[in-house]
């Protein structure tokens, strides 16, 4: 089976007022290395973390590894009266973020210049081992055109600076502004893929490639097709869906699937992240715009066969249900501040982390 892996962004939050907060001295260092596997880590801003698993081939391995990491950033987090919450952009902010301290982040910080004080996106990327170059190209092309619906089902960020932005993925907008993000081109193999790298490199748009920002791309540190486009999740099983359904699609090799053209996917990402599982994007197999449910279940046909090959056919299926019945973490996180407010919120974050140790 192919082997994935999992990162995960998670932010710390106060747990009266669900604003950032900057990680104290030596909690980082406290959270270590979780024994059942996996890192935890810095990320941009001192207010977050990622989690990364090792390179796992079942979804069980992959959940109970995250339950792992989830637990003891949840432990960590409480001793200090804080919440670690999986949520695509935080529930309110100060605009006074703070960049952690590196030679890489310090670059990043410069290029974005203001946008830094507004870029607090937390995100979930899934690596799908593909060990030839020109085979990781021909996935990179069969992911775009999924990217919306994959979008649709894992949006999680409906707030902004403490109101409803009204958008399923908040996240997805403010990644917008980067200076390249969303839906790659189409590579005819791998030499056009590194020709885009170099000319993005060459205008000065990134530092180096591992920073650019497409939702989907070819890893350079690892024999991966990197998936980003979902938002952070609320819990494991929201992840573990996610990263199952992308290794299906990564390792599909259906012939229904059209390249698509860039505007389509673009414009159709856009309505994913604005109205989730309540747009209309384009469907890939047939280029025609249908409703995202319609879509998923077309993914699901499409991925069928990969998901039985690893286990996870039974897994989607439900969790797809579940999506149907309880919404997705846009959804509820809406539907928990509507019924109880901040407190409402405090109690769905913190499930995410304390039922993952339990």
């Amino acid at each position: 089976m192919a082997r994935f892996g999992i990162e995960e962004e998670f932010v710390l939050l106060d747990e009266e007022t669900l604003v950032p907060l900057t990680i104290v001295e030596g909690m980082r260092q406290r959270v270590g290395q979780s024994p059942a596997g996996g890192r935890i880590m810095a990320e941009f801003l001192t207010s977050q973390f990622e989690t990364v698993t090792d390179p796992l081939t079942t979804t069980e391995e992959a959940g109970a590894q995250l339950r792992a990491l989830r637990g003891r950033l949840g432990a960590q987090a409480g001793a200090e009266r804080a919440i670690v919450a999986g949520t695509g952009t935080p529930f309110a902010t100060t605009r006074m973020v703070s960049v952690s301290s590196s030679p890489h982040y310090d670059v990043v910080a410069g290029q974005l210049a203001h946008i830094t004080r507004g870029h607090e996106v937390n995100g979930l990327h899934v690596h799908v081992e593909l060990a030839d170059l020109e085979e990781r190209v021909r996935a990179l092309n069969r992911v775009r055109g999924w990217l919306p619906v994959l979008l649709a089902l894992t949006g999680n960020s409906p707030f902004v600076e403490g109101l409803s932005s009204r958008f399923a993925s908040w996240r997805t907008i403010l990644i917008r502004r980067l200076p390249a993000s969303w839906c790659p081109p189409r590579m005819h193999d791998y030499e056009d893929y590194r020709g885009h790298v170099d000319q993005l490199l060459a205008l000065g748009a990134y530092t180096e490639a591992t920073s650019i920002g497409w939702a989907a791309r070819i890893s350079e540190r690892y024999p991966t097709v990197e998936v980003r486009v979902s938002d952070a999740q609320l819990d494991t099983d929201d992840t573990l869906f996610a990263a199952a359904l992308t290794r299906a699609i990564v390792l599909s090799d259906d012939e229904r699937v059209a390249p698509g053209e860039i505007d389509g996917i673009d414009a159709s990402l856009w309505m994913a992240a604005r109205h989730g599982m309540d747009s209309r994007v384009v469907d890939p197999t047939t280029g025609e715009v249908a409703n995202a449910w319609t879509v998923a279940t077309r993914l699901l046909e499409v991925a069928h066969p990969v998901l039985q090959e690893h286990g996870d056919a039974e897994f989607v299926a439900d969790r797809l249900g579940y999506l149907r019945t309880d919404g997705t973490g846009a959804q509820r996180q809406e539907r928990a501040y509507q019924q109880d407010g901040i407190a409402g919120l405090r109690a769905l974050y913190r499930r995410g982390t304390v039922d993952a140790a339990e």
